[in-house]
């Protein structure tokens, strides 16, 4: 049977079908990808506060609420005295299994002004004997604590990186850590050192130049002393302090991930 489609049904049907291939289509948005996961918080529960030790010094202690024995860490602070960044360092580190005291070598003196810091680090530098003195107490009271485990480092930024040099060529110690500090490179100075060093430095530090650092490590290669020494690209002098205008995260991340990492590997 054969259909006839008059003029009019023809212009209908084809009006029809432009009306609808012609009407808005529903937008499919794609969903966005999840952001990346952050790090979980490391929730270790700690305890800490000021003590005294040795002859009239005091320092920041935390440690491990958990009952055992921890291995220990003398801390020593940048030259704007033991201000609440070190003492959040420290509790960063015990959360990791360790006890530490971070260690007051201005007698209670706390600035963010840079003279005032530059006159704090001469008068300590005036009596170094005092200073190697602290270090060492603070070394004492972290061996005589029942939770002590056996094996001691030590740790410190700028100033303290310097301090954790002097202290390591003046106390047997299981490891050292210096975050662009002050360095030796004397091989007869550096020979006392029996155990391995990590350093931490910035490629643009005028204060401690690259060239020291690849002269410092040659000497420890020299003597045989096992080291890990790490250059940073791109930032300057105290690019871990996060008060820092030159302040790089990703890059101070990286370095705490390492610091952590040969703690462990050469203290646990």
């Amino acid at each position: 049977m054969k259909i006839k489609l008059g003029y009019l049904s023809i212009i209908l049907i084809l009006t029809l079908f432009l009306v609808t291939s012609c009407q808005p289509q529903p937008k499919v948005e794609a969903k966005p990808l999840p952001p990346p996961a952050a790090p979980a918080e490391n929730t270790a529960q700690i305890s800490s506060g000021m003590v005294n030790y040795g002859n009239g010094f005091n320092g920041y202690f935390v440690k491990p609420t958990q009952q055992g024995t921890y291995p220990a860490v003398v801390m020593m602070h940048e030259w704007w005295g033991l201000n609440q960044n070190i003492k959040d360092m420290a509790d960063n580190l015990a959360k990791e299994g360790y006890m530490v005291l971070a260690v007051d070598l201005y007698g209670g003196k706390v600035t963010s002004d840079s003279t005032e810091a530059a006159k704090y680090v001469g008068e300590v530098n005036d009596n170094p004997d005092k200073a190697i003195r602290n270090m060492k107490d603070a070394v004492s009271f972290l061996k005589n604590r029942e939770e002590y485990s056996g094996s001691i480092a030590s740790i410190g930024w700028c100033f303290g990186g310097g301090m954790s040099m002097k202290l390591s060529l003046n106390q047997k110690l299981d490891a050292t850590v210096i975050y662009y500090g002050n360095l030796v490179t004397d091989e007869q100075r550096l020979k006392s050192i029996t155990w391995p060093v990590l350093g931490v430095f910035g490629e643009k530090d005028t204060t401690i130049p690259v060239d020291s650092v690849h002269l410092f490590q040659q000497s420890l290669d020299d003597l045989g002393i096992q080291n890990e020494i790490y250059i940073y690209p791109g930032v300057g002098h105290a690019f871990a302090n996060p008060s820092n205008p030159g302040h790089d995260a990703e890059k101070t991340a990286d370095a705490w991930m390492k610091t952590v990492d040969f703690l462990d590997r050469n203290l646990k």
